[in-house]
């Protein structure tokens, strides 16, 4: 990954790269998380492979794309279809193209505001303001070593679950989309060494590309509303 979907951690990827290269080995990376909320530089990173997917960055669902770099050899998925460079069948769908392209490009023009991580810490910084000493951040301390729409978060004494459940004003999670609906400890957060009441304390709450400071304030008083209830 080039971002962890549940904490917004930004990974090493070069330096992950180079280590299985010296080994002779390919890197695939899902950048699915990382673009259009932060800088993708194929070259940079050193990877073989990479992968975006549209609906992250609102185009519609079922757009992707897969980077491949030159000399890189992959078998066909279905084979036939020339038109695709021999990797599957099928007619290509042009207008699901498009809107990934120009979802792309509206992403990497919004991507030099700061404006999203602005909104991110003072979500952050106003949780901990109003649950004094109860706010864990689960992940990078640095802001720019997290993606700057994601902030993920525990609150002491409390199940991330049934936070959300009486805050209905909000729409958030407890994990990753993929995992929601499942009351047990993050694999992720289990996996950075914090116990099972810390990882299901956790609340991953995402910001996006219409999210205004009234959203931090309503999420604020639903949070706190929430917890004081519990």
């Amino acid at each position: 990954m080039a971002a962890n979907n549940e904490t917004g951690a930004i990974q090493p990827v070069a330096e992950l790269a180079a280590l299985a290269h010296s080994r002779g080995a390919l890197v695939h990376c899902d950048a699915a998380q990382a673009c259009g909320k932060i800088p993708v530089d194929v070259g940079a990173l050193g990877v073989d492979l990479l992968t975006v997917v549209g609906h992250k960055m609102y185009a519609p669902r079922g757009a992707a794309a897969l980077f491949v770099r030159e000399g890189v050899t992959l078998e066909p998925v279905v084979y036939g279809g020339g038109q695709e460079r021999g990797l599957r069948a099928g007619t290509e769908n042009v207008a699901l193209a498009v809107a990934l392209g120009t979802a792309a490009r509206l992403a990497a023009d919004d991507l030099a505001a700061g404006r999203l991580a602005a909104l991110r810490d003072d979500l952050h910084r106003r949780l901990a303001d109003a649950l004094p000493g109860r706010v864990r951040l689960n992940g990078p301390e640095a802001g720019w070593q997290r993606l700057p729409n994601t902030l993920n978060v525990s609150i002491d004494g409390t199940r991330g679950h049934d936070v959300l459940a009486a805050a209905p004003a909000i729409a958030a999670s407890t994990g990753s989309a993929c995992h929601s609906g499942v009351h047990t400890p993050s694999p992720v957060l289990t996996a950075m060494g914090f116990d099972a009441d810390r990882a299901l304390a956790a609340i991953r709450l995402s910001l996006g590309r219409w999210s205004t400071p009234a959203d931090v304030d309503t999420a604020v008083r639903a949070l706190g509303s929430a917890v004081a209830v519990r």
